[in-house]
């Protein structure tokens, strides 16, 4: 989980100064708009998919008039509008760290196309299905601003799977299906529940530093920027002084 907590770090601190807020939320209003129309439903109490899509929305403060509007425009949209399929890819970065990749396109030949290219130009690899998926397990992970001890045993009474402490808070691992339950159980106990989203968790994780470490970080970013992509996970571990 190291790993996996330094990067979310990381990442955080580097969406505070983030410029590209439009780009973000059009790639959470893609993802809702998706899940309404392979869910059937704009009820997220009907539709798992919808509901995570929501939360992922939230964690990056998409404001929720357009999470609404995404919404009633996809359920409205019947069997119009553009269809968005899921397509994952998977390869190797700098340091030989394992990197996979999750998108919704509706053009999978162009999106591979701008996803080699990135690896080709920033020395990785695009591999082959399941060359990379193995080394990665999905997971509902929350945040926490506490780490107390009341913090952790309210997380393994409400169905966490795990917990380690993170810089600013705890985070806590639970089975996918069991995300918004665990969540709404610790904001219920008082707990305040900082973001609670599906991710891919490393089973192991590579320790990069230096310039790997740094055409690593360069690497992802691009892979972030192509419109379909919407999910980029890494098993690096970063140095604890890493800045990005």
């Amino acid at each position: 989980m190291a790993g996996h907590s330094k990067w979310a770090q990381i990442k955080r601190k580097k969406g505070a100064n983030d410029k590209k807020r439009s780009a973000i939320i059009s790639k959470h209003i893609r993802a809702i708009t998706a899940a309404v129309r392979s869910g059937g439903s704009g009820d997220p109490a009907a539709n798992l998919s919808l509901k995570n899509a929501i939360a992922a929305a939230k964690t990056d403060t998409v404001p929720a008039d357009n999470i609404e509007n995404a919404i009633k425009r996809a359920v409205g949209s019947g069997e119009g509008g553009t269809e968005y399929k899921e397509a994952t890819y998977e390869g190797y970065g700098p340091g030989g760290t394992a990197i996979y990749i999750e998108t919704l396109t509706d053009n999978p030949t162009r999106t591979v196309a701008e996803v080699r290219a990135v690896f080709n130009k920033r020395g990785g690899s695009l591999g082959t299905s399941g060359s990379v998926a193995w080394q990665f397990e999905k997971k509902g992970v929350l945040m926490l601003n506490d780490a107390s001890e009341a913090a952790q045993e309210a997380a393994i009474e409400h169905g966490a799977e795990d917990f380690s402490e993170a810089e600013d808070g705890l985070e806590v691992t639970t089975a996918p299906t069991d995300l918004h339950a665990v969540s709404e159980g610790l904001s219920g106990a008082g707990f305040a529940v900082e973001s609670a989203q599906i991710t891919m968790v490393p089973s192991n994780t590579v320790s990069v530093s230096g310039e790997d470490a740094r055409k690593l970080m360069v690497m992802i970013e691009a892979l972030e920027d192509l419109d379909d992509v919407q999910n980029v996970y890494s098993n690096a571990e970063f140095p604890e002084d890493f800045e990005g």
